[in-house]
């Protein structure tokens, strides 16, 4: 390793604090339903660097939400979701984010708003900043759809405040 190599090494975060597994909690608001979601998320199960110091990492998030509304209808409903996320780390502390995965509903209706289906796609974009080695904060905007396996397919939408907590 060359010496000019070293300080820029100490620029970054510890590879021990960034690639480790984390917990997040996501509060979510979109069009008289809320979201609250607690995830899981892997260490990074793969990962590449480029020479100008960024690099992408593709990890594991599974979660649970609870959904929620005050419209006429079921007021509430469950959800599960696995989903395949990448992150485009564009500095040590900068991220954009995006996945799509499988998420099970236990009911197909909220707030009078039928989405025909239990089973959906999520998909997820968003960005956050790296406060600290092992606390983010982010949005993510999600879009839940059965990609047209049945209709009605009006989908669910979400803006999502996201805090992630590495260990």
């Amino acid at each position: 390793m060359s010496a000019v190599a070293i300080p820029a090494l100490a620029q970054t975060a510890p590879a021990s604090a960034i690639d480790n597994s984390a917990w997040s909690l996501q509060l979510g608001h979109y069009d008289d339903i809320s979201r609250f979601t607690l995830n899981y998320e892997t260490a990074p199960v793969w990962q590449t660097r480029f020479s100008n110091g960024t690099r992408i990492t593709l990890s594991g998030e599974f979660g649970g939400s609870y959904w929620h509304t005050s419209r006429a209808g079921r007021s509430s409903l469950f959800q599960l979701s696995a989903i395949p996320l990448f992150r485009y780390w564009a500095t040590d502390r900068f991220y954009i984010e995006a996945g799509i995965g499988a998420t099970v509903f236990d009911k197909h209706d909220i707030g009078g708003k039928e989405i025909s289906t239990n089973f959906h796609f999520g998909d997820h974009l968003g960005a956050g900043y790296r406060i600290t080695n092992d606390i983010m904060i982010g949005y993510r905007y999600s879009h839940f759809s059965n990609a047209g396996i049945k209709r009605p397919n009006p989908g669910l939408d979400m803006h999502q405040i996201v805090l992630n907590k590495r260990f």
